[in-house]
């Protein structure tokens, strides 16, 4: 089985930010207009990759309240405490019967060891990605966010992120927003440091929605 990948942090995320902004002169424009980025690390785990599949297709704070709704039903969010819970007793706090379905999904499939979380990290990125897309509701992007957040590995580039797109577009000075493959394909020019463009340029499109 592989090494562990390099992993980002504190110190090496400013580092790799340095990097990216000495070979593009748009990201650093960026980044001298609004700072380094966050790392926005999640904790590795059961938890966290629940929370992004509430993620998916609603806003950040839609998925916020559902998932602290849902923390201050259970004594702590495990794979156990949300069978407890149900499909009824989940939707119920607000889930969708689909996300109620995926949520007991994964948690059996982590119960039963198909899904060992705790392996990942031994895995290289297609190997976790692969793992993690067997589960019924985890598609790329979920994967993928998992990935670049739970696991921070550094060359991430989330599958139709709407939030990257739009700053793509904004990158390029126009309104144009790119398509899943033409942001994909605009994103490999900061190979091997990808996840951490996509964190620059988040960071940068939620202080202009602020603004």
């Amino acid at each position: 089985m592989p090494a562990s990948p390099f992993t980002l942090h504190g110190a090496s995320l400013l580092s790799a930010v340095q990097i990216l902004t000495r070979g593009d002169c748009r990201l650093a424009g960026l980044v001298t207009r609004y700072g380094v980025p966050p790392l926005w690390a999640r904790r590795p785990g059961f938890a966290s990759l629940l929370r992004i599949i509430l993620e998916q297709q609603v806003s950040l704070a839609s998925a916020q309240a559902i998932y602290h709704r849902l923390s201050r039903a259970v004594e702590q969010v495990r794979p156990a405490d949300i069978l407890a819970l149900g499909t009824a007793g989940l939707r119920g706090l607000g889930l969708t019967r689909q996300k109620a379905s995926y949520a007991c999904g994964l948690a059996e499939q982590v119960l039963e060891g198909k899904l060992g979380l705790d392996r990942l990290a031994r895995y290289d990125d297609a190997e976790a990605r692969e793992h993690l897309m067997r589960v019924r509701g985890i598609g790329a992007w979920t994967a993928s966010i998992y990935l670049l957040m739970a696991l921070r590995r550094p060359d991430i580039w989330p599958p139709g992120d709407l939030a990257l797109h739009k700053a793509l577009g904004r990158l390029n000075g126009s309104a144009w927003v790119p398509s899943c493959g033409e942001a994909e394909q605009l994103a490999t020019r900061w190979r091997p440091l990808r996840a951490v463009a996509a964190r620059i340029l988040w960071h940068a499109y939620l202080a202009e929605r602020a603004a």
